[in-house]
């Protein structure tokens, strides 16, 4: 049987509080009597439970992170970042997805009403804002990833990247390989990041000479059917362009099929940009041009800043801002 307080307190002859005591070092006691409990746990090899020490000492050291979903490809980065951070300073994770909608969302709730961690780190799953605002209301710590420009007026720390410069860096490549007739097929309209990498990379053309038709951008939702459909809408409408940027990798995924389905060919009648730089868009046939957000350092900013607060450092009241790249693969370059 594994030895429990009551063993240490029953060897020792004092009550379970003192134990306790000794273990969290609360409370005045005789130094004494201290030696002797400690002698005892040395004694019966009496191993604490961490769960219950740090709920004694008014912490949990576990860290809640709330995530749409793991299916999104960039996911994974995030995670790692934020994990690496917590698992070196000894804090584990309460992952929470949203894939079950309203059922999961109580799922959350009920843990942070049995206050299971000690802050929390946010991807926003859609329709959830308003009750992330609440809890930072009432006073939970936590930090946003990614936030998609949705916070106006709120004080949230956010850790972001650069989505402008971002999407303005790959219109200047485009321009430098002598691309002027591009397509652009966007993220959702509702989101901060879309209008960002719109007005990014448009600025460049229209400042370069070579301004963008309206009917030249297309509205998307980050998805490969939504690269596929906008490349076979615009051959379809007779529109004459020469390269295609989606607002992310899947979507250029999609581009890239449509286009060589359609006879031409990547990069060197079409060449096409993504947004993201996922771990599959190295390995893709061909390989994508594309802005790469620094979503795993995102997650050690994000965790890093969360562990400083609770050692007492106030949270930062203006965003972080890691900024994008652009990598050059084959997709324009032939």
């Amino acid at each position: 049987m594994p030895i429990t307080i009551a063993d240490v307190a029953a060897r020792a002859k004092v009550s379970k509080t003192t134990v306790s005591r000794v273990l969290n070092g609360k409370g005045e006691l005789d130094e004494s009597t201290a030696a002797r409990v400690r002698a005892v746990i040395d004694e019966l090899g009496y191993v604490p439970s961490a769960r219950a020490v740090n709920l004694a000492r008014g912490r949990t050291r576990v860290v809640g992170m709330l995530v749409p979903s793991l299916t999104w490809p960039w996911m994974g980065e995030v995670l790692q970042g934020a994990v690496d951070v917590l698992e070196a300073e000894e804090y584990g994770l309460l992952l929470f997805t949203c894939n079950r909608g309203d059922d999961s969302m109580r799922q959350f709730a009920a843990q942070v009403a049995a206050k299971s961690f000690d802050g929390l780190l946010v991807i926003e799953p859609e329709g959830t804002l308003d009750y992330i605002k609440t809890l930072h209301h009432r006073g939970l710590p936590m930090v946003l990833i990614d936030d998609r420009d949705q916070l106006s007026g709120e004080q949230i720390p956010t850790v972001g990247t650069t989505n402008h410069s971002g999407a303005a860096d790959a219109a200047r490549h485009l321009l430098e390989i002598g691309r002027h007739k591009p397509l652009v097929i966007t993220g959702p309209s509702r989101f901060g990041c879309t209008v960002q990498r719109t007005d990014g990379f448009t600025s460049v053309f229209a400042e370069a000479g070579h301004p963008i038709p309206a009917e030249h951008v297309v509205l998307g939702d980050f998805t490969r059917a939504a690269g596929v459909e906008g490349v076979r809408e615009a051959i379809a409408a007779g529109r004459d362009f020469d390269a295609v940027f989606c607002h992310n990798d899947l979507c250029a995924f999609g581009a890239v099929q449509a286009i060589l389905d359609s006879g031409r060919r990547v990069p060197e009648d079409v060449a096409v940009v993504g947004f993201d730089d996922i771990p599959m868009a190295g390995h893709h046939q061909p390989p994508l041009s594309t802005v790469h957000q620094p979503m795993r350092e995102m997650g050690e900013a994000a965790a890093r800043t969360l562990l400083a607060h609770f050692d007492g450092t106030p949270l930062p009241n203006r965003p972080t801002v890691i900024p994008a790249t652009f990598t050059v693969r084959a997709s324009t370059q032939a």
